[in-house]
């Protein structure tokens, strides 16, 4: 039955119907909404006595300012929703939402409506920067271990044509590079293809669609480094309102034009369907303008500091993992902070306590958080947060691609360059592709020289793939320990398994008792990788 306070006639009931999952549960969800009715439907439900239900339908379904009919495509008479009424219903309506969204004073709900952006032709560049903006969002991007890159379109491979570029001296050193580096990829395929088939023969337990999915995608790890930068790739972006409205305000403050571009497209179409809580990124906003403003300076004082105070270290020489910084005292906060909600103690009394504790009894309280997980989906507790580490790494920049990804850390890197050496994998190495192989890096490093002396941003797009970049990762023990059982599994590219393995590795070596938390690191090696997941997804299919 319906809640006490909720009364609602029968053709009320049948209104009402339209948008909740349940008119009798007091636990429902909302559909057949858009994203702007949602988001200030909620916001207007934390400052009113009314339950969601008759607050839709007497504030918002009933309330002809909101244009709630026309907004929801739920006009009666009409079958079809009319996008143009739409979208005029949505711009007139939006002082109405505004004026809700703005009299609470609380950007977090910014968060209470989103939307799903597709993001098509952009650059690996461009998808990284995107991707930054990690909290509120989540991105889905092309993946190059699944799909072949050297497609082409009207004749042309598909790589971004960088405007600064275009109109400069390096226009046809810059096109003509890109060119070789896909045509070398596409003419690495058929070799490298029939080489993995002889040396990793199908078994005749093994079907041929998980073999051939499993061989594609070893084939194509091999070969994403030569891809450059500049390939185009395409994303799919979920996200709140509040994270829209950041990244296009970083988009917009970006030096490089395709950022730019993107930030002035995608806020024109979040536009249409999030207006309210994208506002604030439009170019003429004052929090746009004081936020480039702020960005602007800081860049500029920034670079003052770094010419003054960074010249004399030298350049960049440790081994591709490096643990940076850590804090001695990690056990004893963990163990504090897994024994607090137990316990009716201060956490402060708690960390003195077991700095007192003899090592067994400390590994027993690690035990019991530990033990009994039976898989890496098993999420460790939050006390495990209280443990931090940064570190440092060099690796190739599709392996920078892969991990990058991850959201619960902090992460920053430096320009893509050519000058921290590139890598081959060893599938390659001592066979006739090599050749090809390292003249596409030689040159690609040459033109890529020549470029960066005056463009030293705009020459990453003629980066290839498998040139390293440097980066580090702040994280906390739990949001490791995640990374590192995720990424070290059997399907993984071997290069990221072996980053993931080395972070746990050095964790573990620093701080013994925390080993444990890492159990579902897999640091076998795997030939043929993909294999094992291929196969299962195949037995999925045929079951279903």
């Amino acid at each position: 039955m319906l809640n006490d306070y909720e009364e609602f006639s029968e053709s009320q009931l049948k209104i009402i119907k339209k948008y909740v999952t349940s008119t009798s549960s007091h636990i429902f969800c909302l559909r057949n909404l858009p994203e702007v009715i949602k988001g200030a439907l909620f916001s207007r439900y934390s400052r009113s006595s009314l339950g969601l239900r008759s607050l839709l339908l007497k504030e918002f379904i009933l309330n002809e300012e909101t244009e709630f009919s026309t907004i929801s495509g739920q006009k009666e008479g009409e079958s079809d929703n009319d996008l143009e009424d739409q979208s005029i219903a949505i711009k007139k309506a939006q002082n109405f939402y505004d004026r809700i969204l703005d009299g609470y004073g609380d950007d977090s709900i910014g968060e209470l409506g989103g939307a799903h952006l597709a993001i098509e032709n952009i650059s690996m560049i461009a998808a990284k920067v995107i991707e930054d903006a990690r909290i509120g969002g989540s991105p889905l991007e092309k993946s190059t271990r699944y799909i072949y890159f050297d497609q082409k379109y009207e004749g042309e491979y598909l790589f971004y044509r960088e405007p600064i570029l275009m109109t400069s001296a390096y226009r046809d050193h810059y096109v003509n590079m890109c060119n070789h580096l896909f045509e070398t990829y596409g003419k690495l395929i058929p070799p490298l293809t029939e080489q993995m088939e002889k040396d990793f023969p199908k078994e005749h337990d093994v079907s041929k669609i998980a073999y051939t999915a499993a061989l594609r995608a070893k084939v194509l790890d091999c070969l994403r480094g030569l891809l450059p930068a500049s390939a185009l790739t395409n994303m799919g972006v979920y996200g709140n309102g509040r994270f829209f409205e950041t990244l296009v305000q970083k988009l917009n403050c970006h030096n490089l034009t395709e950022l730019q571009e993107i930030a002035r497209t995608s806020h024109q179409e979040l536009s249409k369907v999030i207006p309210s809580f994208v506002r604030r990124a439009d170019l003429n906003h004052k929090h746009q303008n004081t936020y480039a403003e702020f960005h602007e300076k800081m860049d500029a004082e920034l670079e003052v500091m770094r010419d003054q105070y960074t010249a004399s270290i030298q350049p960049l020489d440790h081994p591709m993992v490096r643990l940076v910084n850590f804090d001695q005292e990690s056990p004893v906060k963990v163990a504090a902070a897994l024994l607090f909600k137990q316990s009716d103690c201060g956490l402060m009394e708690l960390q003195e306590m077991c700095k007192k504790l003899p090592k067994d009894d400390l590994s027993r309280i690690f035990d019991a958080a530990s033990a009994f997980r039976q898989n890496r989906r098993h999420k460790s507790p939050r006390a495990l947060e209280h443990a931090e580490f940064t570190f440092e790494i060099v690796a190739d920049y599709g392996i920078y691609r892969d991990l990058q990804r991850h959201r619960t850390l902090t992460q920053e890197r430096q320009f893509l360059t050519c000058n921290l050496g590139y890598y081959v994998p060893k599938e390659i190495l001592d066979t006739d592709m090599e050749k090809d192989y390292r003249e596409a890096m030689e040159r690609a490093k040459g033109v890529y020289d020549e470029i960066a002396n005056e463009l030293p941003e705009e020459a990453q797009y003629v980066v290839p793939m498998a040139y390293n970049i440097h980066w580090y990762f702040h994280i906390n023990l739990r949001s490791l320990q995640w990374l590192c059982e995720l990424r070290s599994s059997p399907a993984g590219h071997p290069m990221y398994r072996y980053v993931a393995q080395e972070m746990a590795k050095q964790v573990s070596h620093t701080f013994p008792e925390f080993e444990r938390f890492f159990k579902f690191v897999d640091y076998d090696g795997y030939e043929l990788g993909r294999l094992g997941q291929e196969v299962r997804t195949v037995e999925k299919m045929k079951s279903s």
